[in-house]
């Protein structure tokens, strides 16, 4: 069954830190480019952060400088470090998996972060 489940989501004060993980069963982990997306209220999703097969990152111009993507193949877990974090970074975040055409989603976790 493939399957990708994201944890480490919470309420965290501005200017805090979070780490979020994303496990992935189901699926050949290191072909596969990852990603963070995140959807706040009344917004479009969009990308937050990506990984490369190869181990390449891209981030969000909102995010760079702040969070961090890595991946552990050994474990098919992806993470985002989150530090420095920002009302504006309050959403769901959602963990991406894609080869080719093919595509995951996991179920999302909530981050919330107080001013």
């Amino acid at each position: 069954q493939v399957q990708l489940v994201e944890s480490g989501g919470g309420l965290v004060q501005a200017g805090g830190s979070l780490r979020l993980s994303c496990a992935a069963s189901g699926i050949m982990f290191s072909i596969f480019d990852m990603g963070w997306y995140r959807q706040a209220p009344g917004k479009q999703r969009e990308l937050v952060a990506g990984i490369s097969s190869s181990g390449s990152t891209n981030y969000a111009n909102s995010v760079k400088g702040r969070f961090t993507i890595s991946k552990d193949n050994t474990k098919n877990t992806v993470y985002l470090q989150m530090n420095s974090l920002k009302p504006e970074d309050t959403a769901v975040y959602y963990c991406n998996g894609a080869f080719r055409s093919y595509e995951v989603w996991g179920q999302g976790t909530l981050v919330t972060v107080s001013s």
